[in-house]
């Protein structure tokens, strides 16, 4: 593969992991909004399920950043 190609290529892909970086963010902040509208609910199934997505989220995001 051309250097200029590859080059082009690792842009591209630069550009969707900074997107997908800036949705996760906004994705993780909604789920700490729902989660702490669980805690004040008290609603400890509605608790664990954001946990669990907020971990997913979390490891993505760490995926990423790498």
């Amino acid at each position: 593969m051309p250097a200029l190609m590859k080059k082009t290529m690792n842009s591209v892909k630069r550009a969707d992991g900074d997107k997908r970086i800036a949705m996760l963010r906004l994705e993780l902040d909604y789920e700490l909004a729902t989660l702490y509208e669980a805690m004040m609910e008290n609603n400890e199934e509605k608790k664990k399920e954001c946990k669990r997505r907020l971990e997913k989220l979390r490891q993505e995001l760490m995926r990423l950043q790498v």
